[in-house]
Order: C-alpha cells, then sequence, then structure tokens
C-alpha cells in the first residue's frame, strides 16, 4: 500500500459512465497526441465518440462531455489548462499526481477505462500505443499494483468456465461500474468476444489504410500540379 495514496476523504471511486470514457480518454490523449494536448471540448468529444478502441462505442453530446469534465475537475481527477495562444478552454487529467501512477500504470488505466475488463495479455497488446511492454509479466505486476493503492483502482474477476486467464477490471466506476464490466466480460467468455475483437483490428487496419490513401492522393495531387 501506497501512504502517500491514502486519502480519508476518498474511500472509493464512483464515477459515471461518461466521467470514465472521458477520463480514459484524457490519460490515452496524452501519450498518443501529445502535441494537441490538453484537449479541447470538441477533440474530447471526438475521442469519446471513437469507433475503434471503444467499448462500447458511445455517442457523447458536447453538453454531456462538458457535463461530465465539470464532474471530474469537482473530483480534482481533471484540471483546466489556460493557454495564452488557446482561443478555447483545454482540459488535461491529473491522475498521475492525484495517484502517483507512472506511465505504464496511466496506460494500464486508461485501457481498462476505454475498453473494460480485459486479460493481462490483451492490455498488452492494446496499450502499446501508450507504453510498450516487454512480458506480459510486466503488465500482471501492473496490475497488481493498482490492486493494492488506496483506494485500490483495478481487480481481477473471477475465471470464467473454459477460460485459461483471468480478465482485469477498473474500479473507478464503483460496484455498480465493476458489475456492468463483469458481465459484459462473462458475454464475451461466452462466446463472440474474440471475433469481436478480429473484428475491431479489422476496422482499425481499413481505417490506417484509408488516411495512408489519402495521402497519397494528396501527394500525387501536389506532384501533378507541378506540371501543369
Amino acid at each position: 500500500m501506497d501512504s502517500q495514496d491514502q486519502h480519508p476523504d476518498e474511500p472509493g471511486f464512483d464515477l459515471d459512465p461518461f466521467e470514465l470514457r472521458v477520463l480514459g480518454v484524457l490519460i490515452e490523449k496524452s501519450f498518443v497526441t501529445p502535441d494537441s494536448y490538453p484537449l479541447s471540448i470538441n477533440a474530447l468529444m471526438a475521442g469519446c465518440n471513437q469507433l475503434t478502441g471503444r467499448e462500447p462505442v458511445m455517442d457523447l453530446s458536447e453538453e454531456a462531455v462538458q457535463g461530465a469534465v465539470d464532474s471530474l475537475m469537482e473530483r480534482r481527477l481533471v484540471s483546466r489548462r489556460d493557454q495564452a495562444s488557446a482561443r478555447v478552454a483545454k482540459y488535461e487529467h491529473l491522475v498521475r499526481l492525484r495517484h502517483s501512477l507512472p506511465p505504464g500504470e496511466q496506460a494500464v488505466l486508461a485501457t481498462l477505462l476505454l475498453r473494460g475488463a480485459q486479460t493481462a495479455g490483451e492490455i498488452r497488446q492494446r496499450c502499446e500505443r501508450m507504453h510498450r511492454f516487454g512480458e506480459i509479466a510486466e503488465v500482471e505486476a501492473v496490475l497488481e499494483h493498482l490492486a493494492e493503492k488506496y483506494p485500490p483502482m483495478a481487480v481481477a474477476l473471477p475465471r470464467a468456465p473454459g477460460t485459461k486467464e483471468a480478465r482485469w477490471a477498473h474500479l473507478l466506476g464503483g460496484t455498480e461500474g465493476l458489475a456492468m464490466q463483469a458481465e459484459a466480460s462473462s458475454a464475451d467468455a461466452g462466446g463472440g468476444g474474440a471475433a469481436r475483437g478480429r473484428m475491431t483490428e479489422l476496422e482499425e487496419e481499413v481505417r490506417r489504410l484509408r488516411q495512408e490513401v489519402d495521402w497519397l492522393r494528396g501527394e500525387f495531387e501536389k506532384f501533378r500540379a507541378q506540371f501543369e
């Protein structure tokens, strides 16, 4: 247990689904898009409503995102950063400072917040853009440390029948949020989870290929314009 993590006024977490999504996006984007971080409400909304890397997919309005941000600010998990050159308000997460989480633990937590209960192997693969783990044992060590914090931030779910690996879930949504993750995890274990995971990977690959094609098309148009 980390003494610096003990907050008498914080016996546990009870964030709602919107707050969980916003917090997860802020942590994720601090890693993958550092040049555009902190995030505006519009950027946060786009991150919350991504079709890939999100389980479940959401369709949050600007008002819903702003409301979640305001609530997270009251909880001292998010702060507003005013920049001289910025025309709109931008926001950043305070998880690293509030709960003493190094980069690897932040990445694992963000992956759990954005995609629900997962095995250590799935977490290792899915958080690679944020933090690269050499071995699954490193992820397991991070998960165990998150589980030992005060208040605890992660827990291993009971292993579902017929599965070889335990799934881990975050605890930032309180008991209700944990129950929802456990139910979704059980449904995945019962069938269809692997297929959905593969479909998500294929959708992500198609998106990347389309971006590359668009870029190549733009470069070709620039090249052709030189001879017109």
